[in-house]
């Protein structure tokens, strides 16, 4: 037969017990929430030092590193509330437009265009199996790091070296570029194997 105290010691205990099973859910909460906004902070970085990297080689910084790889990088790493916007209806008005303007007015349609061009028509007419499948995958992360470690050795050769690629004026900001864009694909990668 129980008792009063016994039955309070074991009322006490079970609070106790959820007590600290409500903690260790919150730790757990908390640390996949950093996690996860981690991963997307990360992948929008990376996004944007694509396309800074896009837009300084359009500029009087151009390299000689072989910049429309960017194009596949961008389109795995783009965030998805940027890339269900551009594959929806607003990327088919602006695919057409870009059609249009390079079928019927090729000499108006400046060099600057082509790779933002190319870029929205993949990201429009992109199947299913890459947009949503490879996209999201290991598999893209894997090929957003390939071509990061392409960009960075191809830089490091144009520059003429290690310390030159982070010596010369125009060599720092490409070399930031470049490694910001390292930093999507690893830790994702680094997600996946964790």
């Amino acid at each position: 037969m129980l008792t009063d105290s016994d039955v309070s010691d074991l009322i006490s205990s079970d609070l106790r017990e959820l007590r600290d099973a409500g903690k260790r859910l919150a730790t757990h909460v908390v640390k996949l929430s950093a996690v996860g906004f981690g991963a997307t902070f990360l992948q929008w970085i990376a996004s944007f030092a694509a396309i800074y990297l896009l837009i300084l080689d359009r500029t009087n910084w151009k390299t000689n590193i072989l910049t429309s790889l960017l194009i596949p990088y961008i389109f795995f790493s783009l965030p998805g509330l940027i890339f269900g916007f551009l594959r929806g209806e607003v990327g088919k008005w602006i695919a057409a437009i870009a059609v249009v303007l390079r079928l019927f007015f090729p000499r108006r349609f400046p060099d600057w265009l082509e790779l933002p061009g190319a870029l929205i028509l993949l990201i429009v007419v992109a199947p299913g199996l890459f947009a949503s499948t490879i996209r999201g995958d290991a598999i893209g992360e894997v090929i957003c790091l390939i071509i990061s470690c392409y960009l960075l050795q191809e830089h490091i050769r144009a520059s003429g070296g290690f310390r030159n690629s982070f010596t010369k004026a125009n060599g720092i900001s490409n070399t930031i570029g470049i490694v910001l864009l390292f930093v999507f694909p690893v830790w994702a990668l680094l997600l996946r194997v964790l």
